[in-house]
């Protein structure tokens, strides 16, 4: 009888040991801002490691070095780089580029020998923060917690003693080093703002702060927490004394509302009129600036349906009136400003076009107004936006009108479209209709098909950016004086302009008119 062969059992491979990946939150400097759980993770970690500049020094491990023990590992993780220049082939990006790619393979031998790894970061680990790096290349693979740390931008206002945030206000965050235009128009329209990374970006910031005319509210802070702290207004910093390890606060403007106008000669407080252009509807027709100023009223001014579209903000006053009232609300903005108040009157569209710009204008020209400072900040046109919604109708030359006769004889209105229309002009027609104004829109057809065939393409837009929106193309003889109303702005074509359809149904309808002209 054979004897059959049993093979030996071959034992189970043992699990190749994994380490565990932290990243810790070390907060903005203080070692008794640590968390807890960040002075366990320090206190018990096989590895600790911190990225420093050449000179070897890091503040992160300054902070965590009460809770280091003998015999833990330390990895240095020193930039090859920081703000010289370098002769790598891949410049500045490709030298950190290969310098993460070497800490993170440095940091996973460790995980790989079943250690366990925490990263310092300073601040917050997902706040801007060298930790980050090291995450995307490895959280993946290992197992991995962060320990969140207090951020240096609130204890920067814990340390200014005034709130970043009330009610409905929104914080924006900013690197230093975008460019000033770019700082300039975020600074504009932020509630409240930080400004991270000043340094050699101080002047630009410092310049995009006065340019959105912030600067009176900025305040400066420098080490937070940490020997050698410094705080005070932006505009007192030397410039030539701002290290890296600082950043400008724009506070809350709800609970700490900015300065109070500077006094004149005369002793009397001097406030401001702003004319406020809110676009054709809602918040994203809004401009950074109008954002801004609209912001910083004390008061906001103007016929209710437009001071409805303003966010309601505490501490803000609100004068609604009717439509029909513009100089009396003119003289009321400008007496609210002579008391010292910084007042917001809002139009609809741009303030420049059949709006509140030049009523304000017309009363600060005269006495007693003629030194109450008042500017004006532009909106995104009706016609502008009813145009880009149908395509290019305004790509040449074109005029724009108003229908209503209630500020002009109907005499003259039919003048300039007859003028206009004989000038082969794209016509943008404001205020077409209401219900007190049901004739205008034939009378105003009747006087261009003088000029134009009644093929001439039409564009019908209702509402644009609003929740009843609707843009239509008609031909000029078909055009129905009874779907216009007060809501709708019309665009007729000259003889050049083209209407198309595009898509594979047809669907889509497009206007444009031809930026070349025949030659006559």
């Amino acid at each position: 009888m054979n004897e059959k062969t049993v093979p030996t059992p071959v034992p189970p491979s043992a699990p190749t040991p994994t380490g565990r990946l932290y990243g810790v939150g070390l907060g903005p400097g203080d070692p008794s801002l640590l968390t807890v759980r960040a002075v366990e993770v320090i206190a018990s970690a096989d590895v600790v490691a911190y990225h420093s500049a050449r000179h070897g020094r890091s503040i992160a491990r300054s902070i965590a070095e009460p809770h280091l023990r003998p015999g833990q590992i330390e990895e240095a993780l020193v930039y090859p780089v920081t703000t010289e220049t370098t002769d790598h082939p891949g410049g500045y990006r490709g030298a950190l580029e290969e310098f993460y790619e070497e800490a993170a393979a440095r940091l996973a031998a460790h995980l790989d020998a079943g250690r366990v790894v925490a990263v310092l970061a300073e601040g917050d680990p997902f706040f801007y923060s060298s930790y980050q790096h090291m995450h995307k290349r490895l959280a993946h693979r290992y197992p991995t917690e962060v320990v969140p740390g207090v951020t240096s931008f609130s204890a920067a206002s814990a340390r200014l003693g005034r709130p970043l945030v009330e009610g409905e206000e929104t914080l924006t965050i900013l690197p230093g080093t975008l460019p000033e235009e770019e700082l300039t128009a975020r600074l504009a329209q932020a509630d409240s703002a930080v400004v991270m990374k000043l340094g050699r970006t101080f002047p630009a910031v410092r310049g995009a702060l006065e340019r959105s005319g912030r600067l009176a509210e900025a305040r400066y802070v420098e080490r937070a927490t940490m020997a050698g702290e410094r705080t005070g207004r932006v505009a007192d910093v030397d410039p030539e004394s701002v290290p890296y390890f600082s950043l400008a606060v724009l506070p809350s403007r709800v609970a700490a509302l900015p300065d109070r106008p500077e006094e004149t000669g005369r002793g009397e407080v001097v406030g401001e009129v702003v004319v406020v252009g809110l676009g054709p509807a809602g918040p994203l027709w809004l401009t950074p600036e109008a954002r801004g100023a609209l912001a910083a009223a004390e008061d906001v001014v103007g016929y209710t349906t437009y001071v409805d579209r303003v966010p309601v903000r505490p501490g803000q006053c609100r004068h609604a009136s009717d439509n029909k009232v513009e100089s009396e609300r003119a003289e009321f903005a400008l007496d609210l400003a002579r008391q010292g108040r910084r007042v917001a009157v809002v139009s609809s569209g741009d303030p420049g076009v059949f709006a509140m710009a030049s009523a304000v204008l017309e009363v600060a020209a005269e006495d007693p107004y003629r030194e109450v400072p008042v500017r004006v900040v532009p909106g995104m046109t009706a016609a502008h936006a009813a145009a880009a919604r149908a395509g290019a109708p305004l790509g040449h030359d074109y005029a724009v009108v108003s229908l209503s006769d209630r500020l002009k004889p109907w005499e003259v209105i039919a003048e300039r479209l007859r003028a206009a229309a004989a000038a082969d002009l794209v016509l943008a027609l404001y205020n077409p209709g209401s219900r007190s104004r049901l004739w205008q829109v034939g009378k105003a057809r009747d006087v261009l098909l003088e000029h134009r065939a009644p093929e001439t393409p039409v564009v019908m837009a209702r509402d644009v950016g609003g929740p009843e929106e609707s843009v239509r193309v008609v031909r000029l003889g078909e055009l129905d004086p009874a779907e216009v109303d007060m809501r709708t702005l019309l665009i007729v074509g000259s003889t050049q302009t083209r209407v198309a359809r595009r898509g594979e149904d047809g669907a889509e309808r497009i206007v444009w008119t031809p930026r070349r002209y025949p030659e006559g």
